[in-house]
């Protein structure tokens, strides 16, 4: 009696189980039946856009521009070095410091070049004595032949030893001014105004000639060397501007070309261009180094432009997600130049026709074929031409 019982109590646990196990799968099938049902419908159901995430191939008028950039320098910049060799003295200025055309900016010692100054000077005393003693013999000889007391050979050899002395005479006037110049060349003097780059040299220390001192900046006037490849090259005119980004500038600098090199480099066949850069009004001056880059505009140009970012690289050629018949297609266009306009990069397209929607970059790639609305009703534009 007890036996059979425990079976009941089993067999009744068991449809339990089998119960539960049931209403647990069907209660799966349905959910994953409502899945799909959603993911259907939501996959049937198009995708919609808001009228400002659509933009338009449009016709415009785009600044042609080529890129530059460089280093700024001074147009006239100036390296006193030492035209004869000796002790530095005297070199007081260092790296800022104004110095004005003229100003002394440092000495060599003197003390050799003035014993060779006097030495020299002595020598053509000496040869001014020698000329005066040959004057008045041949004076004297001159009246003696006219007299008839010697013979004209005398006065012949006198002239001829008057000559020569007038000759060593200003041979060592020569050697004098020679020596005076090279005391004055002991003072060195800064050949421009401007201020003080470098300082190469210590004062006591013994240079050689040509020995580098100071290098001097005239910061007034600033330009940039670009150098531009040959096609580059070709639209640019002197008098052209350009808007440059200067390094530490919050704001763009105004330049034009000034000049034009008229042969390109032997090995990079480049152009160099010479931009003329304008002074900031009103802001911290302009120092030379600076890196410098910007756009030479160098006209205008009609062209059909989209937004950059509307351009896709994902895929071996560029591309536009277009709206054609209210679906994506995917339009391959050739890209061209580029500009900034109403701050958004713009470059011009060739291979969809003007009036083309276009689906603005930041939505992301969609799939080909998807179906589209639009809030301006625009899913039915314009199908692009292949």
């Amino acid at each position: 009696m007890k036996r059979w019982i425990s079976w009941v109590v089993a067999a009744a646990l068991l449809l339990a189980l089998g119960a539960g196990v049931w209403r647990a799968m069907a209660a799966r099938q349905a959910q994953q039946a409502q899945a799909a049902s959603a993911a259907s419908a939501a996959a049937s159901a198009p995708l919609q856009l808001a009228a400002d995430e659509l933009v338009t191939v449009q016709r415009r008028s785009l600044s042609v521009g080529v890129p530059v950039s460089g280093s700024l320098r001074a147009v006239e910049t100036a390296m006193v070095k030492a035209r004869v060799g000796g002790e530095l003295q005297g070199l007081t200025l260092r790296e800022g410091d104004p110095v004005k055309a003229g100003q002394e900016v440092a000495r060599i010692d003197p003390t050799e070049a003035r014993a060779r100054l006097r030495q020299a000077q002595q020598q053509a005393d000496a040869a001014k004595s020698q000329v005066d003693i040959n004057q008045r013999q041949y004076t004297n000889n001159r009246a003696l032949v006219d007299q008839g007391f010697i013979s004209p050979t005398a006065l012949v050899t006198s002239q001829a030893s008057l000559e020569a002395a007038q000759s060593t005479h200003q041979a060592a006037v020569a050697a004098a001014d020679v020596a005076r110049k090279a005391l004055d060349d002991t003072v060195l003097k800064s050949p421009i105004n401007g201020h003080v780059a470098q300082r190469l040299a210590q004062p006591g220390e013994r240079v050689a000639v040509d020995a580098r001192i100071v290098e001097v900046v005239d910061l007034s006037r600033l330009e940039l060397e670009a150098l531009l490849t040959p096609a580059d090259s070709l639209a640019v005119r002197v008098g052209q501007k350009a808007q440059l980004s200067i390094e530490g500038v919050p704001t763009e600098v105004t330049a034009s070309v000034a000049r034009i090199s008229p042969t390109a480099q032997a090995g990079s066949r480049a152009v160099p261009v010479y931009l003329r850069v304008e002074q900031p009004a009103g802001a911290a001056p302009l120092r030379q180094g600076l890196f410098v880059q910007g756009t030479l505009d160098t006209g205008k140009a009609e062209v059909l432009a989209v937004p950059l970012d509307a351009v896709r690289t994902d895929k071996p050629f560029p591309y536009l997600q277009a709206v054609a018949e209210g679906r994506v297609a995917y339009v391959p266009v050739k890209l061209g130049m580029r500009t900034v306009a109403e701050r958004q990069t713009l470059v011009a397209i060739e291979g969809a026709p003007e009036g083309t929607l276009v689906i603005a970059g930041r939505i992301g790639q969609l799939r080909e074929g998807t179906a589209l609305t639009t809030a301006s009703g625009a899913g039915s534009a314009q199908k692009p031409k292949p």
